[in-house]
């Protein structure tokens, strides 16, 4: 992915007369691909109807809240942002086509944002975080903003939180001192993070 931290992660299924078995996640590669420890401490779902666009959004720093976050039922087109004010890739952003068919997800370090839009009616979408929510922390960015000018390909408006609907563009949002910056939370590349199989395969 071309934002510094941020990983799209492709599991690698297993596959058998029953069905298939994959991993989606392992702490060790994580640490190792992003250099800093994931620990789970909330877990969210979403479902939203086809058409159904959320985001952009984030958390200040601190707390902070990275996420891990894998389409479950459906499908969705994913896409982060890099809102770290001062960052070399400051809104620039990665797309990641999620599907429970593939697996693939998304691991998303504090200051980079997350949307996506549904594709399919009862699109559920599973979300690892690494803190819990904190009132008054989250970062809402439009993510219709022109000059993001993110590639959503929509052919009707979409439906969207009046939060979402009223958030302010990536340029307001840095001008009103909302985002976090490049200092507060630089990534540590040492890697590639790939999921395996893993131990548990034979289940």
């Amino acid at each position: 992915m071309t934002v510094p931290g941020a990983y799209r992660v492709e599991p690698e299924p297993l596959h058998d007369r029953r069905g298939h078995f994959f991993e989606s996640v392992r702490a060790s590669a994580l640490l190792a691909g992003a250099g800093w420890e994931f620990t789970v401490r909330q877990v969210n779902y979403s479902v939203s109807r086809r058409g159904t666009l959320r985001g952009i959004h984030g958390t200040k720093v601190p707390p902070g809240q990275a996420k891990f976050v894998t389409c479950v039922r459906g499908a969705a087109l994913d896409i982060a942002v890099d809102l770290r004010v001062g960052s070399p890739t400051f809104g620039h952003y990665d797309v990641t086509h999620q599907s429970p068919e593939t697996g693939t997800a998304v691991y998303l370090p504090d200051g980079v944002g997350h949307a996506f839009l549904a594709l399919t009616d009862d699109t559920c979408m599973s979300y690892l975080c690494s803190q819990e929510y904190e009132p008054g922390t989250m970062i809402d960015v439009d993510a219709l903003d022109p000059a993001l000018a993110l590639p959503w390909d929509l052919t009707e408006p979409p439906i969207r939180s009046d939060k979402d609907a009223a958030a302010p563009t990536l340029a307001e949002a840095a001008a009103a001192g909302l985002l976090p910056t490049w200092e507060q939370c630089p990534p540590r590349p040492l890697g590639a993070v790939r999921a395996g199989a893993g131990a548990g395969a034979g289940r």
